[in-house]
């Protein structure tokens, strides 16, 4: 019964103050200050009062005569407060700074009150009233806009019902770390308990208030503290440093969220407090490829560049890298209207810094006279072939338009460039073109020969081919089907328990591209040293853990999370590749290779690519496998391919 009356209280005390608050919030601007200049003359007052008895030992009777302190306290007290800014500072979002100025103006009050009782002597009042009643106002006036703060912020309700704060440890007692801390400072929901830093000269320390702990103690601190979150607040760490922090909270059952790389932050694209789920790049702990500047200026730089495909996640991150070498110009193509004009919102305002255009054209890269006629206007230097439907299960499912779009709209397009006189042309393909097993993948590997073959008899088109494997992040990427699962409770889908993939980021992919038409002769296949595979398993594991969650399987009935296979796609290898053969060769780039595959001559692959544009303009399914398989050593259609058909809807 009394801690229900206890709870009570507290309810009907929130009401009262959430209705006093309303009401002064309420009121307009003058009237707020009136209300705050009447409240420092209740201080002046209640200073006064109180300093004579702490030297006297006996409240001030204001009817004694003896009520100079008191006027001289007002008529200077508000005039310096008004002369400082006092008056003027919206109290909800003051801190530190503002108490700072509240002391410097208290100090100037002070150090003139105390001189005018030095100066004058009145009978019965003590010259130490001087001294004693500036403390005690700074104290009050100190006290008073405190309780502003807290109170017209909202943060009384946090106060008064602590049970719904998130209370978090910043990992990393550094600079950043202390700017993510100032910046949660007025965040009314989040609690900031302390620092987790792995030097042990710190530990036990303080910082900015808080005390800084070993990260071995994280799991006393969870439950003494019933943490929610770890922020990690070291954005300059390596990727392997990184995943090795990440490997040690994974066992704590804690959410953990990161603070931006500090690239991002000088560039201004996010700021300090601008907090992020992981994503599988600080997950894979693989170091990025540092990109040679060198090679990147070299393909770009105060040239008209063409991306084909730049709403995609790779030519949308192309267009961005490109930006930063100083094109002429860029041109920005692609067939899909709403991907097309947000990537040109996005770089238009950037183009104005830089002092380029940046041209938006909508188009398929299936039309060869609108190719034909986009090159020959503009006239690029090179062109960036990104336009490739690249889903397997979409793919499989509807093989003509990936084999129209993939195959064809490749071909189209180096014509084009070979006959407008395009200097550079690179294709962007897969590693799933690396024996295939899906229609995708076979017809990025048909794109990559196409190119291949017309390398051998054109000499003025540099045509080339750069191959890697999964993009972190992009529309197709396992990370945010993961998050979405885990955000939702699961289950997270895995297609099998031992499938693998490469992995590496956006930009990474991005600058290789642009790196390996620098360095393109005509005909390479480029391929980056993407380290070892890794299991997606393992990645979905390691998703749900760091999210605070645990896995629910066969042996942990009451876990948060279950991880389901589906089982593997129509084509879904367990392993992908990236080389054909044995073939390697180094290049000026220690982290990039080039491939020495074999191709169908140029001949005999005209007349099979005809072959299967006539099957396709009569809708032929069974004969462009059949064709894909005879251009392909070693790809297998479905071995029915008239019941795949049948059942699977394929067209």
């Amino acid at each position: 019964m009394e801690s229900l009356t206890e709870c009570r209280q507290i309810k009907n005390m929130r009401e009262f103050i959430d209705i006093f608050v309303r009401l002064i919030l309420a009121l307009p601007r003058p009237a707020k200050r009136a209300f705050v200049v009447l409240v420092d003359i209740a201080m002046c007052v209640l200073s006064v009062w109180l300093a004579f008895y702490l030297r006297l030992g006996e409240f001030l009777n204001f009817f004694d005569g003896r009520i100079s302190p008191l006027v001289v306290s007002v008529v200077m007290a508000v005039p310096i407060f008004t002369i400082s800014g006092l008056y003027r500072a919206i109290f909800r979002f003051s801190g530190w700074p503002a108490l700072l100025i509240v002391t410097r103006t208290i100090l100037a009050y002070g150090v003139l009150y105390s001189l005018v009782f030095t100066v004058i002597t009145v009978e019965g009042i003590p010259r130490t009233i001087g001294l004693i009643q500036p403390i005690l106002l700074l104290i009050f006036i100190g006290i008073t806009r405190v309780l502003a703060s807290i109170w017209l912020g909202g943060r009384h309700l946090y106060i008064l019902e602590k049970t719904s704060l998130v209370k978090v440890l910043v990992y990393g007692a550094g600079s950043t770390g202390i700017q993510l801390v100032n910046a949660i400072g007025n965040n009314q929901e989040i609690k900031v308990v302390g620092f987790l830093d792995d030097d042990r000269r710190l530990h036990g320390q303080v910082l900015n208030g808080k005390p800084i702990f070993c990260p071995d103690e994280l799991d006393k601190l969870i439950k003494k503290h019933r943490l929610s979150e770890v922020l990690l607040a070291m954005p300059s760490l390596t990727r392997v440093r990184r995943s090795e922090i990440l490997s040690k909270l994974r066992n704590s059952r804690i959410s953990v969220r990161t603070v931006p790389r500090v690239a991002d932050l000088i560039r201004g694209d996010v700021g300090v407090d601008e907090l992020r789920e992981l994503d599988l790049n600080e997950l894979a702990g693989r170091e990025a490829v540092v990109p040679d500047h060198k090679l990147l200026y070299q393909s770009v730089n105060r040239k008209v560049v063409m991306v084909l495909g730049s709403g995609g996640s790779i030519g949308s991150e192309l267009c961005r890298q490109i930006i930063s070498c100083g094109p002429k110009s860029l041109l920005l193509v692609d067939h899909d209207e709403y991907a097309l004009y947000k990537i040109h919102s996005e770089l238009e305002s950037l183009s104005l810094d830089f002092k380029f255009k940046v041209m938006p054209l909508l188009a398929s890269v299936q039309d060869s006279s609108r190719m034909l006629d986009i090159m020959k206007a503009f006239r690029p230097h090179v062109v960036y072939h990104a336009a490739a439907y690249k889903h397997v299960p979409l793919v499989e499912h509807n093989m003509s338009e990936g084999v129209k779009n993939n195959i064809f709209g490749t071909l189209r397009a180096a014509q084009a460039a070979i006959k407008n006189g395009v200097g550079n042309f690179v294709l962007i393909s897969t590693d799933k073109a690396v024996r295939p097993t899906n229609v995708m993948g076979a017809t990025k590997r048909v794109a990559e020969m196409i190119l291949q073959a017309l390398a051998v008899k054109e000499t003025r088109t540099k045509l080339s081919i750069v191959r890697f494997g999964n993009v972190l992040d992009s529309s197709g990427s396992v990370v945010p089907k993961f998050r979405n699962q885990i955000k939702n409770g699961g289950p997270v889908t895995v297609t099998h328990p031992e499938v693998r993939r490469y992995f590496m980021t956006i930009p990474e992919a991005a600058q290789l591209v642009i790196q390996a038409g620098a360095m393109a002769k005509g005909g390479e296949v480029f391929v980056l040293d993407m380290g070892e595979p890794v299991r997606i398993y393992d990645l979905a594991r390691r998703m749900i853990e760091l999210s605070g969650k645990t896995i629910r399987d066969s042996d942990h009935s009451d876990g948060d999370i279950e991880i389901r296979f589906s089982g593997l796609r129509p084509g879904e290898k367990l392993y992908e590749e990236l080389l054909i053969g044995n073939n390697i060769l180094s290049t000026d780039h220690p982290r990039i290779s080039k491939a020495s595959e074999e191709f169908i001559g140029l001949d005999i692959l005209s007349a099979k690519l005809e072959q299967m544009e006539n099957a396709l303009n009569s809708n032929e399914v069974v004969t462009i496998y059949a064709i894909l398989q005879s251009m392909i050593e070693g790809y297998l259609p479905p071995s029915n391919p008239v019941d795949w058909i049948t059942q699977e809807n394929t067209l």
